[in-house]
């Protein structure tokens, strides 16, 4: 007879993760695991617990092995396409919340949307938002679409397109507020080939180069796209405030500044730009 408390006896998983994977694969709720915890359970779940309990022993991100992932309150799709969401990100949907109060059906780009997760998560927040959504992989924006359909429901659209940042866009459209999170790991660094990144898409993690070269493009090219007024806002690594700063400040932004996440760095940098 092999129950829940058996399996959580004998995994080598911490608790919580042993615990997400149960739920995962029999369906049911937390409270159940406690409830039920002495219930005989079928074969073929203990057999499918194992197999993902050994893939996460060789690393494989949870996201990845229930498919899914919550951000914002709200919970999202996740496959070896897409980055999976963190909640440092978080940070600059508040923000970008904040820039767009007091503005009636404000324009929204999301530059690299992967899962969708900041662009849905806005649109969630504010049903007036026109958002648009860009992706170079067909594969995320797949993701993206399923996320966007399922959270927003029926008449609520992101508009998704393939481009390589701005360069598919229609020129003649101008947003009140663009944001992104845009890879910024420098190619050399480590912890690409550690933990939950060595399962993540590549592209979405580095530039191939000193972290900067994405947000250098994003910043130059933005202005060609914002509405006078309208501000600009990237999430960056943990040491990048300053040159985020200085990138912006030289391509004439105004207002340059950086906010700190929830563990006090310094993670998302902006400013506002009048044409």
């Amino acid at each position: 007879m092999t129950t829940v408390a058996g399996l959580l006896r004998a995994s080598s998983l911490p608790a919580l993760e042993t615990r997400i994977l149960l739920e995962h694969v029999l369906g049911w709720r937390r409270t159940e695991l406690i409830t039920r915890d002495n219930e005989d359970l079928a074969e073929d779940c203990v057999g499918r617990f194992e197999a993902l309990a050994q893939r996460r022993s060789a690393g494989e991100p949870i996201a990845q092995l229930v498919g899914a992932r919550e951000f914002f309150g709200l919970k999202f799709e996740v496959t070896p396409d897409v980055l999976i969401p963190r909640p440092e990100t978080e940070l600059l949907v508040e923000i970008a919340l904040e820039k767009m109060a007091g503005i009636d059906a404000p324009r929204v780009l999301d530059l690299g949307t992967g899962s969708g997760a900041i662009a849905v998560a806005i649109a969630f927040s504010r049903d007036d938002a026109q958002l648009w959504a860009v992706d170079r992989s067909a594969g995320a924006l797949t993701v993206a679409a399923r996320n966007a359909a399922r959270l927003l429901g029926p008449g609520r659209k992101i508009t998704l397109l393939e481009s390589d940042w701005t360069d598919a866009l229609d020129p003649a459209l101008r947003f009140e507020l663009i944001v992104s999170n845009p890879p910024y790991i420098a190619q050399n660094d480590p912890h690409l080939s550690e933990g939950d990144l060595r399962f993540e898409p590549r592209t979405a993690l580095t530039d191939e180069a000193d972290g900067l070269a994405a947000i250098r493009a994003i910043v130059q090219t933005a202005p060609f796209f914002l509405a006078s007024g309208g501000s600009l806002w990237l999430e960056h690594g943990y040491d990048q405030a300053a040159n985020v700063r200085a990138l912006l400040t030289a391509r004439g932004f105004s207002d340059v500044r950086s906010e700190r996440d929830l563990a006090g760095i310094e993670r998302t940098s902006g400013g506002f730009f009048t044409a």
